[in-house]
C-alpha cells in the first residue's frame, strides 16, 4: 500500500517542471482533498471490520428520543 507521502510525491511528479507554488496549490487542492476523503473512508471501513460501530437502530433511537 502506498503511503500518503508517496501519493503526494506522485501527484507532484505529474506536474510540469516549471510549475509555480500558486499552480501547485490550485492543482493539488482537489487531489489532496480526495486523498483525505479516501483515508477517512478507509478508517471508517476499518472500524466497521473491527466492530467499532453503532447499530442503525441505536442511532435512530437516540435521535428519536432527543439524546444526541
Amino acid at each position: 500500500m502506498q503511503t500518503a507521502k508517496d501519493q503526494v510525491k506522485q501527484l507532484l511528479d505529474q506536474l510540469p517542471d516549471d510549475v509555480t507554488l500558486s499552480d501547485i496549490r490550485h492543482e493539488l487542492n482537489d487531489s489532496l482533498y480526495a486523498l483525505y476523503v479516501c483515508q477517512q473512508i478507509e478508517l471508517g471501513m476499518q472500524d466497521s471490520r473491527e466492530g467499532n460501530v453503532t447499530p442503525h437502530a441505536d442511532v435512530k433511537a437516540r435521535f428519536l428520543n432527543g439524546k444526541r
